[in-house]
């Protein structure tokens, strides 16, 4: 199983959960910040590590040669923890999947094919693993799953252009993507970023908590 750390609601008793995945290099702890900056107490979160250690920090496949293998390895094992929170009380369909970068990558890949219905999926300066092939293996409810995916027209990492495209492909099989661009590289673009997102999450839980 996954490093996981829960950082329950302010708000006693709710079941709204996000999943937050780290990009590569970092960990748990990059995003200890990000519960705070959200601003909604009804949202328990949890922060989770790669598999993979990676020069001080976690690792959720190798860039270097083929993703696929790497991708595949971390999506079994973010199912499995999927389905421990199910068994903990957070139900899927009040739980969201975001990440970060290889974090992004991770949460539009094991999102689309994830055999239950998630209360939406926030990739943040990502990009997609194998477009055509997750089209093919989405899971039945995966073009019912609502997506909002975000990038930097100055990523020096991940160029947008190709980014672009694949989300375009996406959208052209019928998932479900609000996508915006930001003046940023490659990074969460401080409160304008964070306030599209968390109404982006509100949306999803129109009712707040529990």
């Amino acid at each position: 199983m996954l490093e996981s750390e829960l950082i329950p609601a302010r708000e006693k008793g709710s079941g709204r959960l996000m999943v937050m995945l780290h990009g590569l290099g970092d960990s748990m702890e990059g995003y200890r910040w990000f519960p705070e900056a959200m601003r909604l107490p009804w949202l328990n979160y949890l922060l989770v590590n790669a598999p993979d250690e990676y020069y001080g920090g976690y690792s959720w496949y190798s860039f270097a040669g083929d993703l696929a293998p790497g991708v595949a390895r971390s999506r079994e094992l973010l199912f499995e923890l999927l389905d421990s929170q199910r068994s903990e009380g957070y139900a899927t369909e009040k739980t969201v999947l975001g990440g970060f970068s290889q974090g992004c990558l991770m949460s539009i890949d094991v999102g689309l094919r994830y055999p239950h219905h998630l209360a939406g999926i926030v990739g943040i300066s990502g990009y997609v693993c194998e477009p055509e092939k997750l089209v093919k293996e989405m899971s039945s409810v995966g073009r019912e799953q609502k997506l909002l995916v975000t990038h930097g027209t100055r990523d020096p990492l991940i160029p947008i252009e190709g980014v672009r495209k694949q989300i375009q492909f996406l959208k052209q099989a019928g998932v479900q993507i609000e996508w915006r661009e930001f003046v940023k590289e490659h990074t969460i673009a401080g409160e304008e970023e964070i306030m599209l997102i968390r109404d982006f999450v509100q949306m999803r839980f129109p009712s707040g908590g529990d």
